[in-house]
């Protein structure tokens, strides 16, 4: 795939990630939004140790954050991150579960389509394993959100 296809692609995949996001109503957006910052800033510090162990690999180049993972981030990690604690907040077993549920979509079947339309694709780990890179984080984004509502009160 050319840069400039990915590029468009990046672009569509964060606008309508955001698109999404006007569903979630202003209360929502500036009660989840400080998570979802979290979560963000979580996974970028967690893929300059990925890429350092070239877990995965983006086909164009230039191979850096921002043709790569930044627009997985800022569009579709950071609203359904919103969008999982609108629907499950306040109810631990069922974030998991919607978590565990969207990841292994992302991990499984969104991974396999990246592959064939040649941006990007996992190298040294297996689709399991990258899997639990994203789940693991759920815990981090609970507790946080937990946390900043307790503060807030």
């Amino acid at each position: 795939m050319r840069l400039r296809q990915q590029w468009t692609i990046n672009v569509i995949m964060v606008i309508v990630s955001w698109t999404t996001a006007l569903f979630l109503g202003k209360q929502n957006i500036k009660r989840f939004l400080p998570a979802s910052i979290f979560a963000v800033v979580f996974e970028a510090v967690n893929v300059l140790y990925a890429k350092k162990r070239k877990w995965w690999v983006f086909y164009n180049k230039p191979k850096s954050y921002i043709t790569g993972e930044m627009s997985f981030n800022i569009g579709p990690f950071v609203v359904a991150s919103m969008w999982i604690l609108k629907w499950t907040y306040g109810n631990l077993k069922k974030f998991l579960m919607l978590n565990a549920v969207i990841n292994a979509f992302f991990a499984f079947i969104v991974v396999r389509i990246l592959e064939r339309l040649k941006v990007a694709r996992l190298k040294n780990i297996n689709n399991f394993q990258f899997f639990l890179y994203f789940f693991f984080k759920a815990f981090f984004l609970y507790g946080f959100q937990a946390l900043f509502d307790k503060i807030r009160k």
